[in-house]
């Protein structure tokens, strides 16, 4: 049995598992009805238990992180749980990265979600902290064949540096390993930190949470809200010279459809549903453009308090999911059943916004005894709870 090394810090320890290529070799021909614990023991006779666990924690996220999509070469990078929930998937680190040229500053780089994207298309100097984590940058820049461009420094970004070309910095939501921050004071580096570096470096963006408090924290910036596949992902705070002529963004990809506006340059009317109703993309609701896209479409709001716009055409629109309109009734669970049976539905979906709705309870009163597909929206019309009974129109995107 070998006996268990001691590795000084993270960093020999990725240096030798980098080094074990028949410890994850052993591992992916491992059978998949062997238990992990047995697993574990077998190769313990072998390695390091350090480096096992070490190994099958990295396996594990690299499946984690291939059925999620975010990288196209998950089964092959450097992760950390943390590092992989907060780095930007590679369709949302390119989008950012065509507003970016010459050299720019990654702060803050994680495992290089942002790095790899950037070095596409520009050089990189790639800053953590972390040793560890300018280790896994680094070897994810070469798995991506970027890594000519990339140049990682351990170092606190806080601290006075060469500020030349531009920024871009992921702070640190989850600061000493806590629950995730909304509040940017509360992220590594803060609010007054990423407020100092903004006016040291003439343009760049700061990657936020969509759910942030970023609402008037800065001036003089264009906040741009990054959806992909319907999903509100990122809010990216732009600045200085690479920031746009209009305060709020909003873009769905992986269409790159992208609208930008002053959230209070359109007011729409607020009507009874009519023939179609249709659920907004998410980055466009956060953006507070859901006014300025609704003009734009001559669509109207079924309630000042509701994101629902609805029309009298369907549209197919990466913005919009449509859905036909059957009927209109009140919010009580003897007319959801009755409409339910008039419709023949077999199976529904359920959407409510902000109604004190509990989903499961309300489909497990519904008789589903028929053979169409519907929809329920629980929403306020005209400022009463309200259902909208329909369907999913064939012509939307999402549908």
């Amino acid at each position: 049995m070998t006996e268990p090394r001691q590795f000084l810090d993270e960093s020999s320890l990725l240096q030798a598992l980098r080094a074990s290529t028949s410890l994850f070799e052993q591992i992916a021909r491992a059978e998949p009805t062997e238990k992990e614990f047995r697993l574990q023991q077998r190769l313990r006779d072998e390695f390091p238990s350090e480096m096992v666990v070490a190994a099958l924690t990295l396996q594990d996220l690299r499946r984690k992180a291939t059925a999620s999509g975010k990288f196209t070469r998950a089964d092959q990078m450097w992760l950390t749980p943390a590092g992989l929930e907060q780095a930007t998937s590679e369709p949302i680190a390119r989008h950012k990265a065509r507003r970016f040229s010459g050299t720019v500053w990654d702060f803050c780089c994680g495992i290089g979600g942002d790095s790899l994207a950037l070095a596409e298309r520009c050089e990189v100097q790639s800053v953590d902290l972390d040793p560890a984590m300018c280790l896994r940058t680094e070897w994810n820049a070469a798995i991506y064949g970027v890594h000519e461009r990339v140049r990682t420094v351990v170092a606190d970004v806080s601290q006075p540096g060469d500020r030349t070309g531009w920024l871009h910095i992921d702070p640190d939501r989850r600061p000493g390993g806590q629950q995730r921050m909304r509040r940017i004071e509360d992220c590594s580096p803060n609010l007054d930190v990423l407020r100092t570096l903004m006016s040291e470096f003439r343009g760049g963006a700061i990657k936020l949470s969509p759910a942030s408090n970023f609402g008037g924290k800065f001036t003089n910036v264009e906040i741009e809200l990054v959806s992909l596949h319907g999903e509100c992902k990122e809010a990216t705070v732009w600045f200085g010279d690479l920031a746009g002529d209009q305060p709020f963004r909003a873009t769905s990809l992986p269409s790159g459809e992208t609208i930008a506006a002053d959230p209070l340059s359109a007011r729409v009317d607020v009507t009874p549903p009519r023939a179609f109703v249709f659920d907004p993309d998410p980055a466009i609701v956060r953006a507070g453009l859901l006014d300025v896209l609704a003009e734009r479409l001559q669509l109207t709001r079924l309630d000042d308090a509701e994101e629902y716009l609805t029309g009298d055409e369907p549209l197919r629109s990466p913005w919009l999911q449509t859905f036909r309109v059957l009927e209109v009734i009140p919010n009580n669970d003897r007319e959801v059943r009755a409409a339910c049976r008039r419709c023949e539905f077999g199976s529904v979906e359920i959407k409510c916004r902000h109604l004190p709705i509990e989903v499961e309870r309300v489909r497990r009163k519904l008789p589903l005894d028929g053979s169409r597909a519907g929809v329920l929206i629980f929403a306020r019309v005209l400022g009463k709870a309200q259902v909208i009974v329909g369907g999913r129109n064939a012509e939307s995107p999402l549908g």
